[in-house]
């Protein structure tokens, strides 16, 4: 079995007229053969962890400082949608939810599945959360519904048929707030559903409508009381989730960020970033041939999308599927060793990226367990993965 050698190149860390900070690509892992690629990229709790989702209905784990190929996860049937590792009291599970109708709970020391939750082979499952004011509630988007499951009897408790009309493609908690569910759905809505005492579809509290199909939002400001909105379409839009309110719309947020950015044109985005401080907003955009850039928004007053202060470039070949900024470990910068982040995508590369000389670049990052694609793998389309 051939095993592709990781790619290095010289750090480039400069600033240039625009005060634009390029990081250079420190290391890479290709993490598969042929058109199988990366989805998702999250963290453990305490970053000794990271789990990788992959096209081939599997999840790979790794060490986020050295890169070290740890072991696997496999057992889903179909597209896996979303990963995400639990709370300090079981830190060492990670939790996986699929098209194949299940959340499965995996054991990451022995990359074994503990449990699994169905919500029937008729139903995909997009995203899922956990959360309540008793911390026991698993929330699960799925086709046009919105399931909820005591996770500690893995009992069905209710479901929300009424709130949207199409794939409900992201459910979360809202920090702070953990008896208030934000969903948001294809239909192009974000419902607010308080989850306090018994839950049925008077349990809406308030729908905001963004009016096109979205893919993914998220929360950040101080109380963590503001949204951000991306859509299949890649516009992008601010709203207060507490009041309903919506801040500002960038229907042409694509345009808008190209137009500070000379040398390339973002053909997509991927994430928001919060660094958890204030209320800055980074929205991350990239291009088909794998650069990524971090655009400042300003959605006080007039709405802009500022230059890019950071890129990344030369390390993707393809689209970028998922980011894992180290900024975002809480109280460990010290333990980041000069990384930036990561980033994975549609050429199955994990990609470290440098921000500073303090560590070497160690050649034993290179994953010797690959997976051989399976002859039956499609690649989907981007903006529907389900």
């Amino acid at each position: 079995m051939e095993i592709e050698e990781g790619t290095e190149m010289e750090v480039e860390e400069c600033r240039t007229e625009n005060s634009i900070k390029r990081f250079g690509l420190k290391n890479s892992i290709q993490t598969n053969f042929g058109d199988d690629y990366v989805f998702q990229i999250v963290p453990k709790n305490d970053w000794s962890l990271m789990a990788v989702s992959l096209s081939t209905n599997a999840v790979k784990l790794y060490s986020p400082v050295t890169g070290q190929y740890y072991g696997e996860c496999k057992g889903h049937s179909t597209t896996i949608n979303q990963i995400y590792f639990s709370g300090p009291s079981t830190p060492h599970v990670l939790h996986s939810c699929s098209s194949d109708g299940t959340i499965r709970a995996w054991d990451t020391r022995s990359f074994q599945e503990v449990s699994s939750i169905s919500a029937g082979s008729s139903q995909e499952i997009f995203s899922f959360s956990f959360g309540g004011s008793a911390d026991n509630l698993l929330a699960g988007g799925c086709n046009s519904q919105i399931l909820f499951w005591d996770w500690r009897n893995k009992k069905q408790i209710a479901c929300l048929e009424e709130s949207h009309f199409d794939d409900v493609t992201q459910v979360h908690f809202a920090p702070h707030h953990q008896n208030k569910l934000v969903s948001a759905s294809v239909d192009g809505l974000i419902c607010i559903v308080d989850t306090d005492g018994d839950i049925d579809d008077d349990s809406l509290e308030s729908v905001m409508n963004v009016g096109t199909s979205i893919g993914k939002v998220g929360f950040f400001g101080e109380t963590y009381q503001k949204l951000w909105c991306l859509t299949h379409i890649e516009t992008l839009s601010i709203w207060s989730w507490r009041d309903g309110q919506n801040e500002a719309s960038f229907e042409n947020a694509r345009s808008l960020a190209s137009d500070g950015w000379t040398s390339d044109h973002v053909d997509y985005f991927i994430d928001c970033h919060y660094s958890g401080e204030g209320e800055n907003l980074w929205v991350i955009g990239g291009t088909s041939a794998g650069t990524v850039g971090y655009f400042p928004v300003n959605y006080k007053g007039e709405a802009k999308i500022g230059s890019p202060e950071a890129v990344l470039g030369g390390g993707h070949t393809d689209v970028v599927r998922s980011i894992l900024p180290m900024s975002s470990m809480q109280s460990r910068p010290t333990q980041s060793h000069g990384i930036f982040g990561w980033t994975g995508g549609e050429d199955g590369r994990l990609c470290c990226w440098r921000s500073d000389d303090s560590s070497e670049i160690n050649r034993s990052w290179i994953s010797s367990a690959m997976v051989i694609k399976s002859p039956n793998t499609r690649k989907k389309n981007r903006h529907h993965p389900y």
